[in-house]
């Protein structure tokens, strides 16, 4: 529940965050009669995230218990995949700028595909996120997604009612490092359902095989399926036991992901310091 909390905080931030902005300098430049524009294009993407996630969830239903590990293995990789792009995306990226840039030159049905581009971004990404999870457990899933967007609301009000004191660079900074290990935690995952799948077709390798144990039992609360060890399991990529190949691609990846969070986030900041040291 844990990890899908973080993920749609921070999916449902964003997307509140793009929309809220797009709608406050609406305001500001006096372009009232565009704002039900903003408004159809949130709607029509909120339809458009419920129909994808309707239309998952019915595939996955119909397929066979071997195609099912495929699926959970390709998902899990996919949104691994995504996750990545999507923080590394944000950190380079002044958002105020660039919304008040495209909203300038957008009336109308313009400004509705904006706001349509904004937050169907953000929902299909949070589909994405979720199915593996989702997979495993669907109340866990919903529970921490309805949390994670009610938090995401309030902590969006809260920012633009304080006028933004809350760093968000800073808030996106953190939450990327969060999700990187989330997202290690998405790469194991699938990694062990491929390596279920080939292994139930015959194939073999010493990359398959167990590279540590912890000993625990699955009936303990420790186990990576069980209370206290489902939340680590989820929140770091935590497991009592991995294979070889697990464990290579997990770490490999945890470590690679936020040394690239460390120099975009550091590059950033290099950069705003050398555009304010520039005279005019």
């Amino acid at each position: 529940m844990i990890g899908q909390f973080v993920i749609t905080l921070r999916e449902g931030f964003e997307a509140i965050l793009l929309v809220a902005i797009l709608i406050a300098y609406l305001r500001k430049t006096g372009r009232i009669e565009d704002l039900r524009y903003a408004y159809y294009g949130v709607v029509a993407a909120l339809l458009a995230g419920a129909v994808a996630a309707l239309g998952i969830m019915i595939l996955y239903g119909g397929l066979s218990e071997e195609r099912k590990q495929i699926f959970e293995g390709v998902a899990a990789f996919l949104a691994a995949g995504v996750l990545t792009y999507m923080i590394l995306w944000m950190a380079g990226r002044d958002v105020r700028s660039e919304i008040e840039s495209k909203t300038q030159k957008a009336f109308g049905w313009g400004v509705t595909l904006i706001a349509f581009i904004f937050v169907v971004r953000e929902v299909i990404e949070t589909i994405l996120f979720l199915t593996p999870f989702i997979t495993q457990s669907f109340m866990e899933t919903i529970l921490g997604a309805v949390s994670g967007i009610a938090v995401a609301l309030v902590l969006s009000l809260g920012i633009f009612r304080f006028e933004y004191r809350l760093s968000l660079r800073k808030f996106f900074y953190i939450t990327s490092i969060m999700l990187a290990f989330i997202a290690s935690g998405l790469i194991g995952y699938g990694t062990h359902e491929f390596i279920e799948a080939l292994e139930e077709r015959g194939y073999e390798s010493w990359l398959f095989e167990e590279a540590y144990s912890l000993g625990i039992d699955k009936n303990n609360p420790l186990h990576h399926k069980n209370a206290i060890g489902g939340i680590f399991s989820v929140l770091i990529g935590y497991s009592s036991s991995m294979e070889y190949l697990r464990v290579f691609l997990q770490f490999g990846y945890l470590a690679a992901a936020i040394l690239m969070i460390y120099l975009s986030y550091s590059g950033y900041r290099e950069k705003k310091a050398d555009e304010k040291a520039v005279p005019f």
